[in-house]
C-alpha cells in the first residue's frame, strides 16, 4: 500500500504535463503489478524451510517393507514419505526442494511435493525416508539424495489416502 500511493500521484501529475505527451507513456500502475507477480513467484520458490533432515530411500522391494503406510493407505512412488511423527505430523504435505526435476515413475519431472503418511522404526529425529517405487532400481534416479540433508517445508495437510497426482498451492 505505501508504494501504491506515491505511483497513483505521480501518474496524476505525469499525465496534465506536458512533457507526458513528449515522452513515452510510463506505467507505474503496470510496474507495481509485474513488482507483486514477481515477488509473489519467488515467495513460492523460495519457501523457508521447516525443517532440515537426513534423506534416505526406500522401495516396497525391501525386507519388511509392504505395500501400504502407516495409514493403511497404499504407497505412492515418489510421494509417499516416512517421518517421525513427533517432528513432521502424519497427514502433512511437504515441499522438499531438492526434488524438483527428478524423473516420476511416468517420466514427468517432480515437482518437489511428497506425503508425510508413513512411519518407520529407524526415522527418528531429523530424518525423512523417501518411497521411490516397487523394486531396488527405482532408487537409482534418486541416489545422490541418500543420506544427504534436504530442506523440507510444510505446505498443507490432507485427508484420504496419498493420490500419485499432487497439485498443491503453496501456502
Amino acid at each position: 500500500m505505501k508504494r501504491i500511493l506515491p505511483c497513483l500521484a505521480a501518474l496524476a501529475f505525469g499525465l496534465f504535463t506536458p512533457q507526458a505527451f513528449a515522452q513515452p507513456m510510463i506505467d507505474p500502475i503496470g510496474d507495481l503489478i509485474q513488482d507483486a507477480l514477481r515477488e509473489s513467484a519467488e515467495t513460492i520458490t523460495e519457501l523457508a524451510p521447516d525443517w532440515v533432515l537426513k534423506a534416505t530411500l526406500y522401495h516396497s522391494g525391501a525386507p519388511g517393507v509392504g505395500g501400504r503406510d502407516s495409514l493403511g493407505c497404499p504407497t505412492v512412488a515418489m510421494r509417499t514419505a516416512a517421518t517421525d511423527r513427533t517432528l513432521v505430523p502424519r497427514r502433512t504435505i511437504l515441499f522438499i526442494k531438492e526434488t524438483v526435476g527428478m524423473p516420476m515413475p511416468d517420466g514427468r519431472p517432480h515437482d518437489g511435493y511428497w506425503y508425510a503418511s508413513d512411519v518407520g522404526g529407524a526415522i527418528k529425529g531429523a530424518r525423512i525416508d523417501l518411497f521411490t517405487g516397487s523394486s531396488r532400481g527405482s532408487m537409482a534416479p534418486m541416489m545422490r539424495l541418500n543420506l544427504k540433508a534436504v530442506t523440507v517445508s510444510r505446505v498443507g495437510t490432507f485427508e484420504g489416502c496419498p493420490k500419485a497426482d499432487v497439485r498443491i498451492a503453496a501456502r
